[in-house]
């Protein structure tokens, strides 16, 4: 698909500031995004760069919808997804600056009924623990019963429970939205506010984050978002659904622009004050950027970095001799990214509505490399090149099962594989007939459906209506000529693992 770039910039003369900076950025950064555009299928971004204090680039590219000849600016709403966990982790670090709380504190103490798989871990967890992904579960474990679930925070909560770690408790580092939900739940079990409102009380208003909102459903009527757009599983450009995920609010809730996050940054830079004003103390800040977890200790091969740790709500690291933070964000259709670097007086925030690219990531490398004196190499071309191999690789395998879709049988009729199925995490879907084919109704989403064609060798394709999930090769198991199970699996985006879904 070919995209129509438009350019907006909020600042005049935007030349002379740009003239401040890198010759890459004053002379290359346009035609760079927009080939990165071109190149990654992106329909629209917003960038903004802030330097010494001062916002030295925020404009937009392209459209907010494929097709529309409406422009992002500086704006334009995104969901910024994990980039909310920071929000989240700097309101906790305040209290416990204010003798609210502890963040060693164990969770149970706000929140009695808390539990994690055992009693041990159970017992000891803390606050901080949540708030750096520690407790021994695997990345996004869990996610897929959680995600745009129609589950309230408090049952997530209970789930919990059920989340079997792969490994010990405090020693391996494994994302976990979940957790920043729990953290999020200790906000009101100390203040009596909401998440929302308290995050909103003493981050966003102070920062004239105005247009900045905590749900989807609080954005205003007639404010429109940038659409959200995959290429998994297809590679073509396919709007996807808005993420309705108000019971993860705490971890992934926030919806904003580059004009509003570039307070966040120059708030970040500057020692926690905005437009002159105190807003935090320096403390506060300084306790989410210590490390609590390793993340890597290795030199990497690609880069100019030697370690990766996480905070609280936020990685650190170093790149070219300097001290980075920085946070992803990802939801359906839409990633982003938010960087800045203390010793450099630098801040970068970068979001998109394209969520099956790495030139988010490739740019803000780029960025880095502009201001930290690192000579040029094209990093979107390097990640573009390994990126289409995977992607060729992926469209041939979902070719070649979708041509073994040629109307076979299997084995047993098909209202042999109808019924109720459950998983003690998840709950339950049901399967029902659909033509030559099997519908598949996950329970605890309102709106997740799937269908099951069958292709052969006891084989079936997988492949949800909402194509972000995924399309996937699948069995059942059969013993005694009677259905055990189905095996499922949805993108690695929402979780990584499968579910075994057992039949009634």
């Amino acid at each position: 698909m070919k995209i129509k770039l438009f350019l907006l910039t909020l600042f005049l003369p935007a030349g002379l500031l740009l003239a401040q900076g890198p010759s890459f950025v004053s002379d290359s950064l346009d035609s760079y995004v927009s080939r990165g555009m071109k190149d990654w299928q992106i329909p629209g971004m917003a960038i903004v760069i802030v330097k010494d204090g001062k916002v030295v680039v925020m404009k937009g590219y392209g459209v907010k919808t494929a097709g529309s000849s409406t422009p992002v600016d500086a704006n334009t709403l995104f969901m910024i997804a994990s980039n909310t966990k920071l929000f989240t982790a700097t309101a906790l670090a305040q209290l416990e600056y204010d003798h609210k709380l502890s963040l060693d504190d164990k969770v149970t103490r706000y929140l009695p009924d808390f539990r994690l798989y055992d009693t041990l871990s159970t017992q000891l967890v803390s606050i901080r623990d949540i708030l750096c992904h520690r407790i021994g579960t695997k990345t996004f474990q869990g996610d897929f019963t959680y995600w745009n679930s129609n589950l309230s925070r408090e049952e997530i909560m209970h789930k919990m429970r059920l989340m079997k770690p792969g490994a010990p408790f405090r020693q391996t580092w494994g994302y976990c939205n979940s957790c920043f939900l729990t953290a999020g739940q200790v906000i009101p079990a100390v203040t009596g506010q909401q998440w929302e409102s308290y995050v909103s009380d003493s981050l966003l208003k102070p920062l004239q984050m105005q247009h900045t909102y905590t749900s989807l459903t609080l954005v205003p009527s007639g404010v429109t978002l940038a659409t959200p757009y995959t290429t998994s599983f297809s590679g073509s450009l396919h709007p996807v659904p808005y993420d309705h995920w108000d019971n993860l609010g705490p971890a992934a809730d926030l919806i904003s622009s580059v004009s509003d996050l570039s307070h966040w940054l120059l708030f970040q830079l500057d020692s926690g004050r905005y437009d002159g004003r105190r807003v935090l103390p320096f403390a506060v800040l300084q306790t989410t950027r210590t490390i609590n977890s390793i993340i890597s200790s290795q030199r990497s091969s690609v880069l100019p970095t030697h370690i990766t740790g996480y905070g609280l709500g936020l990685e650190v690291g170093d790149y070219n001799g300097r001290q980075v933070y920085w946070h992803t964000g990802g939801a359906g259709g839409m990633v982003s990214i938010l960087t800045f670097v203390p010793e450099e007086k630098l801040g970068i925030a970068i979001l998109t509505n394209q969520d099956n690219q790495n030139f988010y990531v490739a740019l803000r490398h780029q960025l880095l490399d502009a201001y930290l004196d690192v000579p040029y190499t094209d990093r979107s071309k390097f990640y573009l090149t390994r990126f289409e191999k995977t992607m060729q690789d992926t469209l041939k395998t979902i070719h070649a099962w979708q041509a073994r879709v040629k109307g076979a049988a299997p084995s047993l009729p098909l209202s042999a594989y109808c019924g109720h199925y459950t998983h003690p995490l998840y709950g339950s879907l049901d399967i029902v007939q659909s033509g030559k084919g099997l519908a598949v109704k996950f329970n605890s989403h309102d709106h997740l459906t799937a269908r099951l064609d069958y292709m052969d060798n006891g084989e079936w394709l997988l492949a949800y209506d909402n194509i972000e999930y995924g399309i996937f090769s699948t069995k059942f198991a059969v013993n005694g000529g009677r259905v055990v199970s189905l095996e499922t699996k949805q993108s690695d985006f929402v979780e990584e693992d499968g579910y075994t879904f057992v039949k009634e």
